[in-house]
């Protein structure tokens, strides 16, 4: 009960993962992520260790459908499973196991995923894939918050007896070159998350050049009030 976009920004060399459910505090468990290695989500029926592995797996150099193949080897219940992978060159692979819950499915285009399991239907990602296309020139964070918007109004998660399901929990991360994220915003426990997730991306956002200031120059760094005085 979960839909999900995995990217590279082609501009920036960002990575990143945008996230929406009906589980509570998805950013903490589903999402694994290294800046200039790659993004990965593993969801629907989860297997916490599948995240990590796939980036050490990254790490040593193998590649997205490598990865994929590994993975499939070490759980045996990798039919349960749902998991994407998109490599800091923009390759990507994605499974989407046949004893997850209808509807689920996945889409790729060029550097990036769509993915979800317990949707309203097909439509959801295919808005989703066609959000993430409409803004290439926008900063990485915004697409993926734009891309769960769109898969929230096309229909988001439905039981297979058409009961809609709310996004209680959302998350959205990217990250740069380094070791560190540069967004990593995260709802775990709301009634609207995905608008929750945009109000927080909202508030945030024009303090991201402050934070870096802080760690790049703390001698020169105002206080934080000051600076948005100044700077806001």
């Amino acid at each position: 009960m979960t839909y999900t976009v995995i990217a590279r920004c082609a501009r920036t060399g960002q990575l990143g993962i945008g996230i929406a459910t009906y589980s509570l505090a998805v950013g903490g468990y589903c999402p694994a992520i290294r800046g200039s290695l790659g993004a990965v989500s593993t969801q629907a029926f989860v297997n916490l260790k599948l995240g990590s592995l796939a980036l050490r797996l990254l790490e040593q150099g193998f590649a997205p459908l490598k990865v994929m193949a590994e993975l499939t080897g070490d759980d045996p219940q990798f039919a349960y499973r749902q998991v994407g992978i998109v490599d800091a060159s923009g390759g990507t692979a994605a499974h989407t196991g046949a004893d997850t819950r209808p509807w689920s499915g996945h889409l790729t285009g060029v550097g990036y995923i769509v993915m979800g399991n317990v949707l309203a239907g097909a439509e959801v990602l295919a808005a989703m894939a066609a959000a993430f296309e409409a803004s290439p020139g926008a900063d990485l964070d915004e697409r993926l918050l734009t891309t769960l918007e769109a898969g929230r109004d096309a229909g988001g998660q439905q039981t297979a007896d058409g009961v809609h399901l709310n996004e209680r929990s959302a998350a959205v991360i990217t990250h740069m070159h380094r070791d560190y994220g540069h967004i990593d915003l995260r709802v775990d426990a709301h009634e609207q998350a995905v608008e929750e997730l945009r109000r927080v991306h909202g508030i945030y956002k024009p303090f991201v050049p402050y934070y870096q200031l802080r760690h790049d120059n703390p001698a020169e760094t105002p206080a934080q009030d000051v600076w948005a005085r100044e700077n806001l």
